[in-house]
């Protein structure tokens, strides 16, 4: 099984090559870029027509924290069905003997979707099955693929305090995801920025899990167009 991981294409899906001999195109979120739902559908429609035509057998699907109109449930199972696409939020398919676990939940942050506080995220990589192969979440385990630079603030006395780096994935996935194991581990979200590099494969020491950060946008500079092409894993 040859696997095209994909994420946080932010409407320049079109920018992408479709890599050759890919049985299975994974995407873990952020499809569009609009917090408001009438705005996000329009800009949702281009990545779906994109998305079902691809040369590729089985498409895998879950929505990010910008994807709105997929939260506010303007398409239904039917619609996916129709394009054959498996969407996952919170719940798994089979595909080819593996087991393919997805949601798009991420610790809160500002008002956007499908986010949970950090304290009660657990409860829903608690129901990802024991024998789940593959987990596609939209962001990252803490620890994992997800640095980035916090926000410069003024403290109490009315100092500048500098932005420092943060890990910023979620610990409750990231223990989960010590215990569970899984072959594969896809994800986004935190993209990468100037100097700090998220996006890639990565191996843990005293794990057998393969984590994947497969974020094709870079901070501040969306519209200058996608900087890295999705992640292949071969399984």
């Amino acid at each position: 099984m040859k696997i095209w991981h994909i994420s946080d294409t932010h409407e320049m899906h079109d920018q992408l090559t479709v890599p050759e001999g890919i049985d299975m195109v994974i995407h873990s979120g952020d499809m569009t870029n609009s917090r408001r739902m009438d705005k996000n559908s329009v800009e949702l429609w281009p990545f779906i027509d994109w998305f079902k035509s691809l040369p590729i057998s089985h498409k895998v699907l879950i929505a990010g924290n910008h994807d709105s109109a997929i939260e506010g449930r303007m398409l239904t199972q039917a619609d996916w069905d129709r394009w054959q696409i498996h969407y996952l939020e919170n719940n798994w398919v089979e595909i080819s003997g593996h087991k393919i676990w997805g949601s798009p939940v991420t610790p809160q942050f500002n008002n956007w979707c499908f986010m949970m506080s950090r304290d009660k995220t657990h409860k829903v990589w608690d129901i990802i099955p024991n024998d789940t192969d593959i987990v596609v979440t939209h962001g990252p385990p803490q620890g994992i693929l997800d640095l980035t630079k916090g926000r410069s603030w003024t403290d109490e006395a009315g100092d500048f305090m500098p932005a420092t780096l943060e890990q910023v994935g979620c610990r409750s996935l990231a223990k989960r995801m010590e215990k569970l194991q899984p072959k594969l581990h896809c994800f986004g979200h935190i993209h990468d920025f100037k100097e700090i590099k998220n996006s890639g494969l990565l191996k843990v020491s005293g794990q057998t899990t393969m984590y994947s950060n497969a974020a094709c946008v870079e901070d501040s500079r969306f519209r200058e167009g996608l900087k890295h092409k999705g992640n292949i894993i071969s399984l």
